[in-house]
């Protein structure tokens, strides 16, 4: 009884929460290759204080990702997601009227409160079924990986005819687009657990930071952060030395990819219809391992170059659609911004820790050193994923309703209370419910005026 293809609700959902992703990662992307050009513009600056005006941003993020993740459990996703967005923007705004460097990493400060990545992530659970997140989570990888195309093209080019202040003021432009999106696209679902007595705030988080299984995917995305950010310490110079211009890089980037999402989708769509989420999660793990260790090893040659960006991002693009996805079966539903908070975090520090370790190993030991450090933290992760167990697949139900007398109460008191249910998501202005239940739950225990879609 599940749908082959996503409802109209969750393609609107979808669209709606990738482009507040695209914009807010737009914005960011477009900073990294023009910041350190531009910075000699602003009085006392450093190389040291350069450098923390770009890291600082993540380490604001990887902060603030658990709280306000815990937050949106309970105020509701969009209440944060609209104030993240307006302190990203009001950084903007502060870094564009920066005579020094001191105030750019103040504004950047600002922006990464912002920290609204759980809390996105935490909505695309909730506004999707399970049988399509896995889905979900790679067109919003596909969208970020394409800004970070687009903005390698865009962003020198802005900054050259306008200026770091205008492009500054461009980010807080794009979120306050962001927020009219969230207020008036994003679906305002209503959310209920079977167990809502447990309170996120302390019985999750604990449970977040004990749990192996949890732990192994926060740990899987710490790693998978830290070696992108290392590969980006060396791939643009490696691509400079191989006779690449800057200007034509994103000649690279964009095609790499584009194939690499299409050559994800098959296992993707392998994963969910077989359930092999765990061999194909072991498998992205070794080729994410053979990406860097041919970084490492290979001869310097572009077509080489070029070939272990495409292994890099088509592991990476699975594993970065992958891990979320696995992380939701895992949590109940009124609890996804606490456990997406911790993995944000994680995400966010690997970043932060990627690029602090691996400017280090790159300054001391050479790019070799880097790259083999790189391929053994990824390594170590797979040998934490032995004895690793994923929750069993559920049951997602859509159920639609004509009768005015249904409401969010109604439906909470009739349907959480049968054999099997575990969550709703309750969409009442669509008159819509996503019921989330255990493989045999008896479809026909259903109450009369509930019509089950596909």
């Amino acid at each position: 009884m599940n749908a082959s293809s996503m409802s109209a609700l969750e393609r609107r959902a979808v669209a709606a929460l990738a482009c507040l992703y695209v914009f807010r990662m737009l914005g960011l992307f477009m900073l990294l290759p023009v910041l350190p050009l531009y910075a000699a513009e602003y009085a006392y600056s450093t190389p040291l204080l350069v450098g923390l005006a770009l890291g600082i941003y993540g380490l604001g993020q990887a902060v603030l990702q658990i709280p306000l993740g815990m937050l949106s459990d309970r105020i509701g996703r969009k209440s944060v997601i609209v104030a993240g967005l307006l302190l990203f923007a009001a950084g903007g705004v502060l870094a564009a009227s920066a005579s020094s460097i001191y105030t750019v990493i103040l504004g950047r400060l600002l922006q990464g409160t912002g920290a609204i990545a759980s809390t996105l992530t935490a909505a695309v659970a909730d506004l999707t079924r399970e049988q399509h997140r896995s889905k979900a989570m790679a067109a919003i990888g596909v969208s970020i990986g394409l800004s970070f195309a687009v903005a390698m093209v865009v962003g020198p080019a802005f900054t050259s005819a306008y200026g770091i202040s205008a492009l500054f003021l461009l980010t807080a432009a794009l979120a306050l687009i962001g927020v009219g999106v969230a207020v008036f696209i994003v679906p305002s679902p209503r959310i209920q657990s079977r167990a809502p007595g447990e309170r996120p705030l302390a019985g999750l988080l604990r449970r977040c930071l004990t749990s192996g299984s949890l732990m192994r995917l926060n740990i899987g995305v710490f790693v998978l952060h830290a070696v992108m950010m290392a590969l980006f310490l060396v791939l643009p110079s490696r691509l400079t030395e191989l006779g690449l211009l800057v200007e034509r890089h994103w000649q690279v980037y964009l095609p790499v990819v584009i194939v690499a999402f299409l050559l994800m989708i098959p296992a993707l769509v392998v994963a969910e219809k077989r359930d092999w989420q765990e061999q194909l999660l072991r498998a992205a793990i070794v080729l994410l391992a053979s990406a860097l260790l041919g970084a490492a090893l290979a001869p310097s040659a572009l077509w080489i170059a070029v070939a272990v960006l495409l292994l890099f991002f088509t592991s990476f693009n699975y594993l970065e659609a992958a891990l979320p996805a696995l992380l939701s079966r895992s949590v109940y539903a009124g609890g996804k911004g606490t456990a997406m908070g911790v993995f944000a975090s994680c995400q966010f520090m690997g970043a932060f820790c990627g690029g602090a370790l691996g400017g280090w190993l790159l300054e001391y030991g050479g790019e070799v050193a880097m790259f083999a450090v790189a391929a053994g933290a990824v390594l170590l992760w797979l040998l934490s994923t032995r004895g690793m167990t994923l929750p069993a697949p559920s049951l997602s139900l859509t159920l639609s309703w004509r009768d005015s007398e249904w409401n969010y109460e109604r439906l909470q008191r009739e349907l959480l209370c049968l054999p099997g249910a575990l969550d709703m998501t309750v969409f009442e202005a669509d008159r819509q419910v996503y019921l989330r239940a255990e493989r045999g739950f008896d479809i026909a225990r259903l109450p009369p005026g509930l019509s089950l879609r596909d």
